[in-house]
């Protein structure tokens, strides 16, 4: 990479998109907990067991976890291109300081 700048540029560019991305994964993941406990209450059984079983086989709690899912996708996509960027970045640094001392030598 020659230029840093646009390693840095895109970081500040997809740090929001990042939060964002990383907040509705924990929402996501919070209110699985939430969905897990209505569904439960709307089953009319008795049994512990069979509640649990009507919520997690319930179409809104799969939904969820699809959505889940997907969060999870775009957090980690993003969370690596950043990560990328930011190795960018000390590549160039490590390029320039031997090129510094690579000058050094030769004088």
């Amino acid at each position: 990479m020659s230029d840093p700048h646009a390693a840095i540029d895109y970081i500040l560019a997809n740090a929001g998109k990042f939060s964002k991305a990383k907040a509705t994964r924990v929402y996501l993941e919070e209110f699985r907990k939430s969905k897990k406990a209505i569904l439960m209450a709307q089953s009319t059984d008795k049994a512990a067991n069979a509640r649990e079983q009507y919520a997690y086989s319930h179409d809104e709690y799969l939904l969820l976890l699809n959505g889940f899912r997907e969060a999870v996708e775009i957090e980690e996509k993003l969370k690596w291109d950043l990560i990328a960027a930011q190795a960018r970045i000390e590549v160039w640094r490590t390029e320039q300081a031997n090129n510094r001392n690579q000058d050094r030598t030769m004088r």
